[in-house]
């Protein structure tokens, strides 16, 4: 069975939502952030709430909406960016928000949401010096980081692994694969092969 991972920054919107897609379709997922720590918008937009990895959903949740609860303004504009509704999916899914780079599990996808985590990603790749010889396919969905965007990051995540699994050989098939979804679906796309 394919081994997928899903990351984003704080393993809280993106990866989670791709993490709960494939999840719920029976595929072997984990998620993971690759930041310094898990943020979330705050009351206002120059204070975030930040929390450490390992922080648990639920803890997570119980902050907001304490945050919230006297303050009819601060709960319609967590409601509004869906941090409610965000949090407690992700209570279903798992306990906490994990980081990448402290998880020395190996995966046959890596499907990150943006760009620069793409990039922290290969990083750390390049880090562990692939003494393991196993190769792992590191797909970037450009995703925005909002709560809309990732429903419909979701759709491509998913459509990705529906192909991923159908396929008989992985490495000829890969960059076809690419070109297909691309070609289908509307988030841009970037393919490297790495090593673990």
């Amino acid at each position: 069975m394919v081994k997928f991972a899903v990351i984003c920054m704080s393993n809280m919107n993106r990866s989670m939502e791709g993490h709960f897609q494939l999840k719920k379709r029976g595929y072997n997922v984990q998620s993971y952030g690759t930041g310094t720590q898990v943020r979330l918008p705050g009351p206002t937009q120059a204070s975030a709430n930040s929390y450490n990895f390992g922080t648990p959903y639920a803890h997570i949740s119980n902050d907001l909406r304490t945050q919230a609860k006297d303050d009819p303004n601060l709960h319609s504009h967590y409601s509004r960016l869906g941090l409610f509704a965000m949090v407690d999916r992700n209570i279903t899914v798992k306990t906490a928000p994990e980081k990448f780079q402290n998880e020395q599990m190996s995966y046959d996808v890596i499907l990150t949401c943006e760009e620069r985590v793409f990039d922290l990603v290969c990083e750390e790749l390049l880090k562990r010096a692939g003494v393991k010889s196993k190769p792992v396919h590191v797909i970037n969905i450009d995703i925005d980081d909002t709560h809309k965007s990732s429903l419909k990051g979701g759709d491509t995540i998913v459509e990705l692994a529906r192909c991923i699994v159908a396929s008989k050989d992985l490495e000829r098939d890969m960059d076809g694969i690419i070109e297909d979804v691309q070609r289908r679906m509307t988030h841009r796309l970037l393919y490297t092969m790495a090593f673990y």
